[in-house]
């Protein structure tokens, strides 16, 4: 797998330009995707028991969860790296299994993938935080244009 050109042509694929914000984005994928997207921040969820977000294909939506954090930035990248899995199709279909220890009672034909961030050595991780951190570049990009950011610090 070459990380830099699936990055490159996912970033080409959602069609948004150089700068856009984090509602262009969901739209896109919503569309895409033909279904809504839902995130909800979650006090039960813990940075420091290794959980900074998780995402859930249900049958007629995507769900994603965030670990509370005070941190805007750290938020935006815990969102922008599960948005990466999204669009770049990680664990479609029925390639990925939910950990029954983590949601005990969810019928695992109901729940097309769970993601825990820990693994960041291989391959599908490496690209969603590749991806994740082009796509802050142009959250970036769409924050700057829209405010005398350049003008002052040129």
């Amino acid at each position: 797998m070459n990380i830099e050109q699936t990055v490159s042509a996912a970033i080409a694929g959602l069609q948004l330009g150089d700068a856009f914000d984090l509602d262009d984005l969901v739209h896109a994928i919503e569309t895409r995707r033909g279904r809504p997207l839902r995130m909800y921040e979650r006090a039960d969820l813990a940075t420091s028991d290794g959980i900074c977000a998780l995402w859930f294909a249900l049958e007629d939506r995507d769900v994603i969860l965030l670990a509370r954090t005070d941190s805007a930035l750290h938020r935006q990248q815990f969102v922008l790296h599960e948005l990466a899995h999204l669009i770049l199709g990680h664990c479609e279909g029925d390639d990925c299994v939910a950990v029954d220890t983590l949601l005990p009672g969810i019928p695992p034909n109901t729940i097309a993938r769970l993601l825990r961030r820990q693994d960041l050595d291989c391959d599908t991780e490496i690209a969603a935080e590749a991806l994740a951190d082009r796509l802050a570049a142009g959250i970036r990009g769409r924050t700057f244009a829209d405010s005398p950011y350049l003008e002052v610090f040129g």
